[in-house]
């Protein structure tokens, strides 16, 4: 591609695996040169602007975009999407997608299905798509809804994790973020045009916020009394 772009990246270790978490809203896992993307959401823009809802039609482009640049940045041998990579029925988003995958035919692409995966098999296999409920990788149990899993540590999506910041003043915002518990890693929606949802941080976590195209630690330990 023509278009340059500088991701900012930072590293984390997940059960004494080491993760790079990118600006992007994705996760590359180093030992295995495999990028996790959460709820691409693909054309959901396309389907709202056919029920006469006006939403930018760059919404759409900047996710396929994006996804390119992502490829191109980090050379995945696999790409793991962690469920909700199309977001209803067929649209013609789906051919876009199909023709960009299509470009980097040696990579495996696998889909984590997700609740709006509901495109009929033929369409998965046309495009290269192999499809799974739940996929184990390493310690690792990658699923779209948060499962619960004594022997191995869940990574999903689902959620679109969001957490609050606070000024010093009464300002406040709301930034997508990576949450990674103690038995549970949640990833931030990857679409342009999703929302996020309030998560609950419990001391120990692990929580990196996104603003613009910084990641942000969030520290999650208790302060000590003066």
């Amino acid at each position: 591609m023509s278009q340059t772009h500088h991701f900012k990246a930072h590293s984390c270790f997940i059960k004494g695996e080491k993760f790079t978490l990118i600006s992007e809203r994705a996760m590359y896992y180093d030992k295995i040169k495999a990028l996790l993307i959460a709820d691409l959401h693909i054309g959901k823009v396309s389907h709202f602007r056919k029920n006469n809802i006006p939403i930018p039609q760059a919404a759409s482009q900047k996710n396929f975009d994006t996804l390119e640049l992502l490829i191109c940045k980090w050379k995945p041998k696999k790409v793991y999407f962690l469920g909700d990579l199309f977001h209803s029925f067929y649209n013609k988003e789906w051919d876009q997608l199909t023709f960009l995958l299509a470009k980097y035919s040696k990579i495996e692409f696998i889909l984590i299905s997700g609740n709006h995966d509901i495109l009929h098999q033929d369409n998965y296999i046309t495009a290269g798509i192999r499809c799974y409920d739940n996929k184990v990788i390493g310690p690792f149990l990658l699923s779209h809804h948060p499962e619960e899993n004594e022997k191995y540590y869940n990574l999903c999506g689902h959620i679109h994790p969001g957490i609050k910041l606070k000024g010093e003043g009464k300002q406040s915002m709301k930034l997508p973020c990576f949450y990674f518990g103690e038995n549970q890693g949640i990833l931030p929606a990857f679409g342009s045009f999703t929302g996020t949802a309030s998560i609950k941080v419990k001391q120990g976590d692990q929580v990196f916020a996104i603003f613009k195209d910084q990641i942000i630690s969030i520290n999650t330990e208790k302060k000590g009394k003066d």
